[in-house]
This record gives structure tokens, C-alpha cells and sequence, in this order.
């Protein structure tokens, strides 16, 4: 694996965060992306994930930072390994080799992850608890094989995942700041109705976070408290993107809108929140002095005090050949190639640093897209 440049073109901050979308078999592109910054000395303090993203998260957090590619490359190597077969060269034929794949996990499952459930009469009229497509309980067991949750519970790393109540509604982050994770947490967090259960966790069921927000962002810039943050933000699913030809290519695209991350609005109104904090601090500073002396300014002047946050924004950018299955394709190929794409795209941050375009956010919130140069004609 050829090593990133030492050069390091972002200012260092107390605190790097990893923030993990959902995206089910894209997720290998989050595990690229970890694998290329670990070859830096950008490692992250803290990990922010969703579904996938949680499972990603939780193999990081979980495993010394020694074994942290090799346990997410044992992952996805066994939830590729339902099909394990070359590929065709021409887009159209792989376009066919990924709808079967597709339609191979759909039908049996996917291994160490979930399997079809037995047919139970009250699934679709009547009752039943599971409620779901598929049993995850194989997801359970690997889980618990890869990651050491004493680890995670010891907070040498901050682990946040998202999950939301069934009943209420309500978005909730498991946080090993707050709670005694287990691999519960992390299940719930990937639990995608209705293809997947609900998970029960003290007397509560709990479904994808990704149902109300498919990316943990928010989260950190509401619980970042006073340090300054590098949000590495890793999305599967891009917000751009063609105008669709055909039903697959309409079926890709409203999923991409559905799923993309509110990344740029979780931005924009972070700095448009820092924007007026620092509005109000002016104006605090524009008081006469015994005025400014006077009981509460001072704490209130403190309280407006925000950390500086930099977000530098990873999408993965669909092939030709993917269509709106893509999220749940899990061949060997289509694997790799995300893993590749992570790598390749986060070691382009780093070495690049004139190919990261700076957003108009201001005053404390700054965002960096990346954007390579387009190749020699």
C-alpha cells in the first residue's frame, strides 16, 4: 500500500472526528478512507457513524489501532464472500453482474451480516414480533468476534452512534461518554426496516438512525463542546448528481437525494449560528466598560465562545454501471472497488491540498469539498 505524503496541508486541531454515513455495501468506501488516514498522524479521537457507518465506527473504536485495517478488512472480506467471481470488462455486462449480486443478497442473505428468516404466517397480516425480512443474527456473532467492547467502553476512543425509537420517533445517539455500549447498540443503529428487526435495549426498540438522519454530523457539531474539531465526513450517497435515463438510473437517483447527508445544511447553519454568536460578542464588546463589567456579561460572553470546526467532505461517486441496488451489492468486486475509491480519495486530500475548494462558511465553520483537476484532453 504506497504511503500517504508527511506533508500535512490541514492545521492540526485538539479533537479529529470521523463521521460515518449510512449506506450498506458502500460502506467499504469508509473503510478505504480509514485505512489511507491511518497511515497518517490524523488519527481520530472520535468516531460518529449510522448504520453502516456505525458498524464501521464500531470495528475502529473497538480494535487497538495495530489490528483496526485488519478487522474491517475481515468484515468486509466475509460479507463479500457470497460472490467471489471475476467481473465482465464492458459497463454493461458488469451493470447485469451487480444486479445479480444484488439480487443473490436479497434472496439468501449476506454472510456474517443477515439471512432470510423463517416464514411466519403473522409477518404480513396478524402478528410478528420480528417484523423484519431478514434474521441479523449472524451480524450479532461477528460483531462480537471482531470488536472488543471493553475497548470501546474504556473511552480510550469516543464512539457515537444513531439509532431512533420505534415508538416515539425520537433520533438517539448511543454515546460511550454516557452509555455502556454493546453490540445491541451498534445493531440497532444498522437496523433498516423492514428488511431488518427492531433491537431491544432496555425495554425500548430501536430502527436505522438513518430513518431521520442519515448522517451523524449534526450530532457533533451539537456535542463538540469547547474544542476545536477536524470532521473528517465521509458520505455514500452524493446530492448531485444526472438527469436519469431509464427505471434503474430513476431508481439510483431518488435514493442518492433520499439517503445523501445533510452535510452542507448541518454546515451552513452551524456557521450561521457562529455567525450570530459572534454578532452578539461584538455588540457585548461595544458596551461601555461598566456596562461589560456588569454581573453576567462576562459568563454570557463565555457561553458565546465557540471551538473552530473544519469539515473536510468525502462523497463516493457511483460508476456508470451502479445502479439503485448499489447499497446492498455485495460482490467481491464491487468491495474492493469502494475500499480503492476511500483510499485513493482520502489520500488525494492529503497530498493535494490545493485540489480542496473552500466553501463560503465563515467565522469559525469551514468546509472543504474535494475536486481533482479534470484529466489532460
Amino acid at each position: 500500500m504506497r504511503k500517504a505524503r508527511a506533508r500535512e496541508p490541514i492545521p492540526k486541531h485538539r479533537q479529529t472526528v470521523l463521521v460515518l454515513q449510512g449506506g450498506g455495501a458502500l460502506g467499504a468506501y469508509q473503510a478505504g478512507v480509514y485505512a489511507a488516514l491511518a497511515e497518517t498522524t490524523y488519527q481520530p479521537t472520535w468516531i460518529a457513524g449510522v448504520s453502516i457507518g456505525a458498524i464501521n465506527a464500531a470495528l475502529i473504536a473497538g480494535n487497538r489501532p495495530e489490528h483496526r485495517i485488519d478487522r474491517l478488512q475481515q468484515f468486509w472480506d466475509r460479507v463479500s464472500s457470497g460472490i467471489n467471481y471475476p467481473v465482465p470488462a464492458l459497463d454493461a455486462s458488469r451493470a447485469a453482474f451487480n444486479q445479480f449480486s444484488a439480487a443473490y443478497a436479497a434472496t439468501v442473505g449476506v454472510p456474517g451480516f443477515f439471512r432470510v428468516a423463517p416464514p411466519s404466517p403473522g409477518l404480513f397480516f396478524g402478528r410478528d414480533e420480528r417484523c423484519a425480512i431478514y434474521d441479523t443474527a449472524p451480524l450479532r456473532e461477528t460483531l462480537t468476534e471482531l470488536i472488543d467492547f471493553d475497548l470501546i467502553n474504556s473511552k480510550a476512543v469516543r464512539l457515537s452512534v444513531g439509532a431512533v425509537s420505534v415508538t416515539s420517533g425520537n433520533s438517539i445517539y448511543f454515546d460511550n461518554y454516557e452509555h455502556t455500549i454493546g453490540p445491541e447498540h451498534i445493531m440497532a443503529s444498522g437496523a433498516l426496516p423492514p428488511a431488518f428487526p427492531p433491537v431491544t435495549i432496555d425495554g425500548e426498540s430501536y430502527w436505522d438512525g438513518g430513518i431521520v438522519s442519515n448522517t451523524p454530523l449534526q450530532y457533533v457539531l451539537d456535542a463538540r463542546g469547547k474544542d476545536d474539531i477536524l470532521a473528517l465526513s465521509v458520505d455514500l450517497f452524493s446530492a448531485r448528481g444526472d438527469m436519469p435515463t431509464d427505471l434503474a438510473s430513476v431508481m439510483a437517483r431518488q435514493k442518492d437525494i433520499q439517503y445523501s447527508s445533510r452535510t452542507r445544511y448541518n454546515a451552513d447553519t452551524a456557521a450561521k449560528i457562529q455567525n450570530t454568536r459572534q454578532a452578539a460578542r461584538d455588540l457585548l464588546l461595544a458596551l461601555p466598560l461598566r456596562l461589560r463589567n456588569a454581573a453576567g456579561i462576562a459568563e454570557l460572553q463565555q457561553l458565546l465562545a465557540t471551538p473552530k470546526v473544519d469539515i473536510v467532505h468525502l462523497i463516493y461517486r457511483q460508476r456508470a454501471y451502479e445502479h439503485g441496488s448499489k447499497d446492498f451489492e455485495f460482490s467481491r468486486a464491487s468491495v474492493n472497488e469502494h475500499w480503492d475509491a476511500g483510499a485513493r480519495d482520502m489520500r488525494d486530500t492529503l497530498e493535494h491540498p490545493h485540489w480542496l475548494h473552500k466553501s463560503g462558511l465563515d467565522d469559525g465553520v469551514t468546509m472543504y469539498d474535494l475536486h481533482r483537476p479534470p484529466a489532460p484532453s
